[in-house]
């Protein structure tokens, strides 16, 4: 079993900067693909970007590429997403996710945060 908190929301005018941090429990965090998504009022939970078990590969939608950047520390059981050059666009609830497959699929991921608010204003 897994747990996933999310820590790191808050308000940020445009362009700026925010961090995201996803701590889970478990021993077995180091061999966990970890993933981010969002979810925008009145819209489907997407995809934001993905990072496998080492940090040696990661994968992001092309609305955040170039913008955010997905990390991890295995031996603190956290992921991260640091978020730069923020927009409107990217106001929503962002959720963390914890799967066996590296992929942006969202329902191939086994476990999943509560979810935390970021909002940017202009």
């Amino acid at each position: 079993q897994v747990q996933l908190v999310e820590s790191g929301g808050g308000l940020v005018q445009a362009g700026g900067s925010l961090r995201l941090s996803c701590a889970a429990s478990g021993r077995t965090f180091g061999s966990w693909t970890m993933g981010w998504f969002r979810q925008a009022p009145g819209k489907d939970r997407e995809f934001v970007a993905v990072l496998n078990w080492s940090g040696g590969s990661t994968y992001y939608a092309d609305s955040v590429k170039g913008r955010f950047t997905i990390s991890r520390d295995n031996a603190k059981n956290t992921v991260y997403l640091q978020m730069n050059s923020r927009r409107r666009e990217d106001t929503a609830v962002y959720y963390c996710a914890a799967g066996s497959t590296y992929t942006h699929v969202s329902s191939l991921y086994d476990y999943w945060g509560q979810g935390t608010q970021v909002t940017v204003s202009s």
